[in-house]
């Protein structure tokens, strides 16, 4: 089972099943919801998936019809996106998730939209906390 959070920490959510066709998606509404270079989106079957929501925190955006984005209402954090086209499968970000995962990301998409800033061969340097010249 994989457990995850919103930021803040009032809205839990628990997958019991599998992540299917995990993407980088690079265009332009991926990265204005996320505010980075991409998000990393999964599918999941929405009977495997449980939102723990005891303050009722979980909010929604009708981004259009039929569609919803699912965030929470005190730190903004994504939790799902919802279709009405298709009510048996939800999308999830990733970075949701607080337990590692075993399936893995298939392909970077839309990378003609990607920003103009986001080098995806980037050699840079890596770090296991702030960049040694960074001030706290």
């Amino acid at each position: 089972m994989y457990k995850g959070s919103c930021l803040c920490g009032a809205i839990k959510v628990e997958l019991k099943g599998s992540i299917d066709n995990i993407i980088h998606c690079h265009c332009s509404l991926c990265r204005k919801n996320s505010g980075t270079a991409y998000a990393t989106n999964g599918f999941v079957n929405t009977e495997d998936f449980n939102v723990l929501d005891p303050e009722n925190k979980l909010s929604h955006f009708k981004f259009k019809e039929g569609k919803l984005r699912h965030f929470c209402s005190v730190c903004a954090s994504p939790v799902f996106s919802s279709n009405s086209d298709n009510p048996t499968k939800l999308r999830i970000r990733l970075g949701i998730l607080d337990t590692d995962i075993k399936e893995r990301p298939a392909s970077h998409n839309f990378v003609s939209s990607k920003a103009n800033w986001d080098n995806l061969d980037a050699e840079l340097p890596r770090y296991d906390g702030f960049e040694p010249n960074r001030a706290s």
